[in-house]
């Protein structure tokens, strides 16, 4: 029973909260309603067996409590009586799982209020929707994990302060708003498919989420960069399955079962995209799109177009310049062209101190090393990669690949 409870809770926990919040009016509040009404699961459906819905039992369960717990307050602090009484219409909601799947969406969009600077957005975001600790966020943007705390609390302050509505806005406000929620579906996207720590390489509630995300923004304001998002998404996800072993270990792209690729993600992809290029200006995520599209197509590893893949990265590099972006782009460059050209990029953008905490730059290093046969300098990058990684099924194929070098050092 425990492990089902953790595995709700890992897969439903975002969206009680974000109808706690919705019910309760307050962050802070609804995240200590969230973790009363797991700790009542934990406590009852041992006993009385799980319920048919445990979304809406969730969010019944953690708003009683936060009523109970108002009232005893209310007791000692009269102001709270009006808080109190507000919460009792909500209970036919609570059952209105509509509602609840559009909570995700109203979450969002709160988070990317502009009156949230655009640093805080993304933090605030990570935290409530995706759920992760300020530890990791820190630790994903390379920042003091004291800073990410403080950028959260501060947004939720201007939210209190400025009584932001919990809600999705007009559609005249729309356009204004768009790339921002776009950029935290992304976010969310990724955290989904590449889960930045714990014992998973995926965590395929929060992808799912992030495509149903795109899809409600889709159907309120039609986009291209929406399609374009929605392109990228869907064929990336479309591998999730092939990602993983049966016992969890993470297998790389060149190495997976193309036949357990979703053909219907990919056939919906590579339509969208389309769709996203037919106009004058193509937008990022499009760019993107056209990238994983060219792994899609590819029957064999050996049939990638990494010329072509290496093209689309400069057209990001110009379009915004970032490190990643330009470890990525090394990567279609060495496979294209040859590992020392790859390797040289790499080692610029280490030796400038980008990326020097990003575990995969040293991952790609010591990969192209490898392939190059400069054994202990491989193993000295992949140690330095196993030293920043947090992501489990990452930190056992790192050990791996030190232990497969080791043995080879050591019989030559």
């Amino acid at each position: 029973m425990d492990r089902v409870i953790e595995d709700i809770y890992r897969s439903q926990s975002r969206r009680v909260l974000a109808t706690l919040i919705r019910l309760l009016g307050d962050f802070d509040r609804a995240e200590e309603a969230l973790h009363d009404a797991f700790a009542e699961a934990a406590r009852t459906w041992p006993r009385d067996g799980i319920p048919g819905n445990p979304v809406s039992w969730l969010v019944s369960a953690g708003r009683f409590r936060a009523i109970d717990h108002i009232r005893r307050r209310a007791r000692f602090d009269a102001s709270l009586q009006d808080i109190e009484d507000s919460l009792y219409p909500a209970t036919e909601e609570a059952d209105d799982m509509d509602a609840i799947a559009d909570d995700m969406l109203r979450l969002i969009f709160t988070c990317c209020h502009p009156v949230i600077p655009a640093e805080a957005q993304v933090a605030m975001a990570l935290r409530e929707v995706c759920g992760l600790t300020t530890e990791e966020i820190a630790h994903a943007f390379l920042v003091p994990a004291p800073t990410v705390a403080q950028r959260i609390v501060r947004a939720k302050n201007r939210i209190r302060a400025a009584e932001i509505p919990y809600e999705v806005p007009e559609k005249p406000e729309l356009p204004e708003r768009l790339d921002r929620v776009l950029h935290v579906i992304y976010l969310v996207f990724n955290e989904g498919y590449s889960a930045s720590s714990g014992s998973a390489v995926v965590r395929s509630g929060l992808s799912g989420e992030a495509i149903r995300l795109a899809r409600l923004v889709g159907e309120l304001l039609p986009h291209r960069d929406i399609d374009g998002l929605l392109s990228l998404m869907l064929l990336q996800d479309s591998r999730w399955l092939a990602r993983s072993s049966d016992d969890g270990r993470l297998v790389l792209l060149d190495e997976q079962d193309r036949s357990a690729w979703d053909r219907s993600k990919i056939v919906e992809g590579l339509q969208l995209l389309q769709s996203a290029m037919a106009g004058e200006e193509v937008g990022l995520y499009t760019v993107q799109a056209a990238i994983a599209a060219e792994h899609s197509k590819a029957a064999t590893p050996e049939a990638t177009n990494w010329r072509q893949i290496a093209r689309y990265y400069d057209l990001l590099a110009a379009a915004q310049p970032s490190p990643i972006v330009a470890l990525n782009r090394a990567v279609a460059i060495a496979m294209s062209e040859g590992f020392e050209q790859g390797l040289a990029i790499i080692d610029g953008i280490l030796q400038s101190g980008d990326l020097e905490r990003y575990h995969l730059a040293h991952s790609a290093r010591a990969d192209f090393l490898r392939r190059r046969g400069r054994i202990a300098e491989a193993i000295e990058a992949y140690e330095r990669a196993l030293s920043l990684c947090q992501q489990e099924p990452e930190q056992n194929f790192l050990r791996k690949r030190i232990s497969e070098l080791t043995a080879a050092a050591e019989g030559q």
